[in-house]
């Protein structure tokens, strides 16, 4: 058999400072009334957690990283590739892969980043399988999704109701039994300036005028449609399925970006899969961007939900609009 990828473990970390909806009712409801109660319902987030002030996106990464390739048996130097994906960045550059790498000691690995905002990492697991499948040299690859957006907003902003902190790890590594399957990824550029940090890159240097303006914090500056996904996910993951020659009924888990409650049960109604198939984790830990698939998955292999031999399929979804979609074989 073709020589492959496997997950062989997974992890993640929830930090500990709770910002529940009722701090957010305090902070907004003069202001916008009502806007926590109808995102509260229209998402299903009752709450999110913030990391410490003095930490940077690393170092949220940092415990997921440790716990994943504990729970593989891996050492950080046993470690080839750190891949890692976000678009809440320590710096514009360097990438944040190589500050963790050196948190973690990975003293061996290579790093790179996937900047595809929420669809980064199933983006990160199909380049890590494709760089297992044709090096033989690499043979061990922690995939890493981290969000800290919170820290890149404007506290006054009533959008951070979605926003919460959080990380998630897997560790990929060689096989000659079946892992992973394949991919399917779309993409919509027309959208790229819906939802942004508009100032801080090479379009519009910060200066003092575009920091005071807030040009420099994440705004959603027009409507962002959820028929994206509504629409999208459906299409993504049928094409996935046709590629790759299974049935949408095989699916055993099918994990999506934890943005919304509502769309994730329209779109498994259109797909045709119970609901017993997904895992949802919004709830409780807010919207945590690249990190909330592989905290979804985290939780649903702890909770017994995920096992060997099933189909697992990942869709992401982020700003832009980037989609990716990914098939395993636990």
């Amino acid at each position: 058999m073709p020589r492959t990828a496997r997950i062989t473990s997974t992890g993640r970390y929830l930090p500990e400072r709770r910002i529940d909806n009722d701090l957010l009712r305090a902070r907004f409801d003069a202001r916008v009334p009502e806007f926590v109660n109808k995102m509260e319902e229209s998402s299903g987030i009752r709450c999110r957690w913030y990391a410490p002030d003095d930490w940077s996106t690393s170092d949220l990464a940092l415990p997921a990283a440790r716990q994943a390739l504990e729970r593989a048996g891996k050492r950080p130097e046993d470690v080839d590739l750190i891949i890692l994906g976000t678009d809440s960045p320590d710096y514009v550059t360097p990438a944040t892969s190589v500050v963790l790498q050196h948190k973690l000691g990975a003293r061996n690995a290579g790093t790179f980043d996937v900047g595809c905002a929420c669809a980064s990492f199933p983006t990160g697991v199909a380049a890590g399988a494709g760089i297992i499948a044709t090096n033989p040299a690499i043979r061990t690859v922690l995939v890493v999704g981290v969000y800290m957006m919170q820290r890149l907003a404007d506290p006054n902003d009533p959008m951070v109701f979605f926003y919460g902190d959080g990380a998630g790890a897997v560790v990929l590594e060689a096989a000659d039994t079946p892992g992973f399957i394949g991919a399917a990824f779309q993409a919509d550029g027309a959208y790229a300036e819906h939802w942004a940090i508009f100032a801080g890159g090479t379009k519009e240097p910060a200066t003092p005028e575009n920091v005071a303006a807030g040009r420099t914090t994440v705004k959603l500056a027009q409507r962002y449609p959820p028929e994206i996904n509504h629409e999208g996910w459906p299409r993504l993951v049928r094409r996935l399925a046709a590629d790759q020659g299974f049935a949408l009924s095989e699916i055993d888990v099918i994990i999506f970006t934890q943005v919304r409650k509502p769309s994730i049960e329209l779109v498994m109604q259109d797909l045709g899969l119970p609901l017993s198939k997904t895992h949802m984790v919004m709830e409780d830990w807010g919207y945590t961007g690249s990190a909330c698939i592989p905290m979804a998955l985290d939780s649903a292999v702890e909770q017994g939900l995920v096992h060997p031999h099933q189909l697992l399929v990942l869709v992401g979804s982020g700003v832009g609009y980037n989609q990716s979609a990914v098939a395993i074989r636990t």
